[in-house]
């Protein structure tokens, strides 16, 4: 905590005193299904969504982060950026980013994801796989030259137009 110096104090009025500034954060959006929730069907948005109740069915939020409370149970295939696990999941999930079963967690079903983490004490049942993570750069590279392979050269639209024209 910030103390004023000795010099300090004599300059300041005993009524005023130092005290650190609360630093603000900004609040997390994050939907919330509740412990008796039940959800049959496709679930889908465009925030984060932490499950402490039941779903059955198919889960996606492909740019944000889904976590299963503990407990929450779902069964159902998870699309999301990042998956934590808590509860209970039976389905295949598959992150763009990264999965993290948590002790108290259990997971039956295929993952496809970048990064996995299972702490000890973690049920994990099904396959893994784990891709590299994709570069960007190299992505818009590859785009640029499949476009410059895909239109044609300058100098063959006049040749086209004239066999058109029957020149």
């Amino acid at each position: 905590m910030l103390q004023p110096s000795d010099s300090q104090k004599s300059q300041l009025p005993s009524n005023q005193s130092f005290s650190p500034s609360k630093t603000v954060s900004v609040p997390v959006e994050q939907a919330t299904i509740g412990r008796s929730v039940v959800i049959k069907g496709e679930v889908s948005g465009t925030e984060s969504l932490y499950i402490d109740g039941r779903i059955e069915g198919t889960v996606n939020f492909a740019d944000h982060r889904i976590t299963v409370g503990r407990n929450g149970s779902v069964a159902a295939n998870i699309t999301a950026r990042e998956v934590v696990i808590l509860g209970k999941v039976q389905g295949n999930i598959q992150c763009t980013d990264r999965l993290d079963i948590r002790s108290e967690g259990a997971l039956t079903g295929d993952v496809i994801t970048q990064r996995i983490s299972v702490e000890d004490g973690a049920v994990l049942k099904g396959s893994v796989q784990v891709r590299a993570v994709e570069h960007k750069q190299d992505k818009s590279q590859a785009h640029k030259q499949t476009q410059s392979e895909t239109k044609p050269a300058a100098t063959d639209q006049p040749r086209a137009a004239a066999a058109v024209a029957g020149v």
